[in-house]
């Protein structure tokens, strides 16, 4: 199930099961700039230049980030992988988004792609270092816990916010890990952000997005808050590669 930030309860797809879903899947994207760009012109070329940068800039760590033109022709971009993507899955997944986003928002300027495996953005503006708290959505695993829902959540809480911490004291701005419920029953949990914020604009992106899931997710399994500067995810089964 999706829930977009402007109107959270607003469903536009369901998941019988939100862990079947792939790399090949797009989650969803956003076309956010009202600005136009002509094909064959000088910003859509300056794209296609970034889009292949960024396919090769990336696999390597898991991130990568890139500009070029100038004035009407400039255009950033950044994309980020999954922290235990391998450096190949990851390479597939932003040719994907790169291609998926030039159909979804055609002659758009600014538009962003997430998959499970990867995020792509490109704008005309200088985005780098800064929180986007525009794009964003939700996801919830459809099924309810069982038990008191408020006991689970502050649970879901307990790990997300150890998880926020772990991740901006890391290197890749990532971290997972898992808490027991009881015997033989788990919570995982994933944070991550993109690696142009600050260690500090990194937790507090974190921590408002695990403010954010009460409104979409409370009481269900699972649920993720998704944007375009960071995300958290937690369900009742494994949620990474092993």
């Amino acid at each position: 199930m999706y829930c977009t930030k402007s109107i959270p309860l607003l469903i536009l797809l369901f998941f019988l099961n939100l862990h079947v879903a792939t790399a090949a899947k797009p989650l969803y994207n956003i076309c956010f700039s009202q600005d136009n760009y002509t094909n064959n012109g000088p910003y859509r070329n300056n794209l296609d230049v970034l889009l292949s940068f960024l396919a090769i800039k990336a696999p390597p760590t898991g991130f990568g980030l890139g500009w070029f033109g100038e004035a009407q022709n400039y255009v950033s971009g950044l994309a980020l992988c999954r922290g235990d993507v391998s450096s190949p899955d990851c390479k597939t997944c932003i040719d994907d988004a790169g291609k998926e986003l030039l159909q979804r928002c055609p002659n758009k300027k600014g538009a962003i792609i997430w998959y499970d495996y990867c995020l792509l953005k490109y704008s005309n503006v200088n985005f780098f270092g800064k929180i986007d708290d525009d794009n964003k959505f939700y996801l919830l695993n459809v099924n309810d816990v069982e038990g008191d829902p408020e006991v689970f959540y502050e649970k879901v809480k307990e790990l997300l916010s150890g998880l926020a911490s772990k991740a901006q004291g890391s290197q890749k701005l990532y971290a997972t890990g898992d808490l027991e419920l009881q015997k033989f029953k788990k919570l995982y949990g994933l944070a991550q952000c993109t690696r142009d914020l600050s260690s500090v604009d990194c937790k507090k992106c974190l921590d408002d997005a695990i403010r954010d899931l009460p409104g979409c997710c409370f009481g269900k399994r699972g649920g993720r808050t998704v944007g375009g500067s960071c995300n958290v995810r937690y369900e009742l089964y494994p949620i990474i590669d092993p």
